[in-house]
């Protein structure tokens, strides 16, 4: 189990930012194919679950981490914190056009490696806005006052057929095609990371994890959790606990962001 939390480092009178991450192999996987990364100074969070034979997961959701942290970080760091919305999100399609190529030349030249691939929750944290984007059923999540709501929509088999109403979500909590995505890093020569803005205020606690957490503890348990009165690595400990005590079937990562602050004035990201 890896725990890590820092503070953001911001200018005099904007949105200040507090992080907090937690990722553990689960109870019965040997190895960890998730990969979590975040930059507290850039507001940058970036979540990969990873799939494929041998280490291929492993390698696939390393590598699509390491590529948007290094292309993405760099040139969030030179444009700075009132980038544009419409330039952040074009830096982060460019950012998971490499990623996505790199990894499927990697499973093209590596047969041991052929077919790997990774989903991918990411986040940037500006001072009155956030950026989510995501390909797979890794998901982000909101707790404002006391509601929780998934910003995020599945890319997955499951999702589709509850929005086709083929299945009841009673069904789809049993159904045996939960962990099939239908969209991913490495897989197809062309990916479309799905973005959306979130405006924030102060108090906010964004939660972005692996299906290893949102399949093992339901909305009702994520919503007690979150809303408890602890710092933010134990409510990360927390949630990696309760997903272990239900089962811990796969690897469960968490990322837990919280905004502090009042009285900023509007900017553009």
């Amino acid at each position: 189990m890896s725990n890590t939390s820092a503070p953001a480092s911001v200018e005099a009178g904007a949105l200040s930012w507090e992080f907090a991450a937690l990722t553990d192999p689960g109870r019965v996987r040997a190895n960890n194919e998730d990969t979590i990364a975040f930059d507290a100074s850039l507001g940058l969070v970036l979540l990969a679950d990873g799939m494929g034979g041998y280490n291929g997961g492993e390698v696939a959701s390393g590598m699509a981490i390491a590529l948007l942290q290094a292309s993405f970080g760099r040139w969030l760091a030179h444009a700075g914190p009132h980038a544009h919305p419409k330039a952040i999100r074009r830096a982060l399609q460019a950012g998971t056009d490499e990623a996505n190529a790199a990894i499927l030349e990697a499973g093209i030249a590596n047969v041991q490696l052929q077919g790997m691939g990774t989903t991918l929750v990411l986040a940037t944290f500006g001072q009155r806005r956030v950026i989510v984007g995501h390909i797979g059923d890794s998901r982000c999540y909101r707790l404002r006052g006391n509601k929780l709501e998934l910003l995020t929509r599945d890319h997955s088999l499951l999702q589709e057929q509850l929005d086709a109403g083929a299945i009841t979500p009673q069904q789809a909590a049993q159904s045996p095609h939960r962990n099939l995505v239908t969209r991913a890093l490495g897989i197809e020569r062309h990916v479309e990371l799905e973005m959306h803005d979130h405006t924030v205020q102060p108090g906010d606690l964004f939660l972005l994890c692996s299906d290893g957490l949102s399949e093992m503890v339901p909305d009702a348990q994520l919503f007690t959790l979150l809303s408890e009165d602890h710092a933010l690595p134990e409510k990360a400990t927390l949630l990696v606990t309760a997903a272990n005590e239900n089962g811990g079937r796969d690897n469960i990562s968490v990322v837990l962001a919280r905004a502090g602050g009042a009285g900023v004035p509007e900017t553009t990201a």
